[in-house]
């Protein structure tokens, strides 16, 4: 099926990976990245979006909620999972495609992500490793389902985490056709690739608190401490996995 790769995650969470990194890694020579450029969506291949990389500092988040207020405002940001589907919804592109996902948490601003309510309102299908790790995904899969969209796993029926392993969690079985919207494929990474401390999670997550209270973004902010407490690993796992889902996003 013909889909679009979010940025936010490549924009503002891959703190030690180089756009040189990037395009060595990226094996899909397609326009299928999405961002927003001075209030432009723009769709391009890898080394088209990567200049725009180059001043991630100077560029906003944008979801499905900021993103027409961007464009109004000759605004510049990296589309999460919910504003590429809004973009997939505008140009008639029934897949989207993103790494960790955001769901229900006591995180301020993050009790109810705007990915939740975009899969149970947009007409696109969204393929994604799964919720963040600190994320509730018990409750989070099960808002999904009690709102109508179906959860699934792409290769299993149930998820245990993101980038951390955690207690399993049942979803509605393993992907099969047809695949329709309402629908969230989830696609693990492995859980002999993924980090085994904990407590890493822990201190990053009071990193993401203090950039939070500080007015600034949560997520980067938890990826970026990850990423330096793993020594970069961390990053090269989000990377492979969103590749990985763009992989199976063709194959559909």
């Amino acid at each position: 099926m013909e889909y679009l790769v979010e940025t936010a995650l490549l924009t503002h969470g891959l703190k030690s990976i180089s756009n040189t990194d990037i395009l060595d890694k990226w094996t899909i020579q397609k326009k299928n990245i999405v961002w927003v450029s001075q209030g432009k969506i723009k769709i391009g291949d890898m080394e088209e979006y990567l200049f725009f990389r180059e001043h991630a500092d100077r560029v906003m988040r944008l979801n499905c909620e900021t993103l027409e207020d961007a464009m109004e405002n000759r605004i510049s940001g990296a589309l999460t999972a919910s504003g590429t589907m809004e973009v997939c919804r505008r140009n008639g592109i029934p897949v989207a495609v993103t790494c960790g996902m955001g769901g229900t948490s006591k995180i301020k601003e993050e009790k109810l992500c705007s990915d939740l309510p975009a899969l149970v309102n947009l007409p696109v299908i969204l393929i994604s490793t799964g919720p963040k790790d600190m994320m509730d995904r018990v409750k989070t899969v099960q808002w999904l389902i009690d709102h109508g969209v179906k959860v699934v796993g792409a290769k299993r029926g149930f998820c245990t985490g993101y980038i951390f392993e955690g207690d399993k969690v049942l979803l509605q079985g393993e992907m099969q056709k047809p695949y329709v919207p309402p629908l969230l494929i989830i696609q693990e990474i492995p859980e002999q690739k993924r980090v085994k401390d904990r407590e890493i999670l822990a201190k990053a997550i009071r990193e993401g608190k203090k950039a939070e209270s500080a007015g600034q973004y949560f997520h980067p902010a938890v990826n970026g401490k990850i990423d330096e407490l793993t020594e970069g690993y961390s990053s090269v796992i989000q990377l492979e996995s969103l590749l990985e889902n763009a992989k199976l996003a063709e194959w559909l």
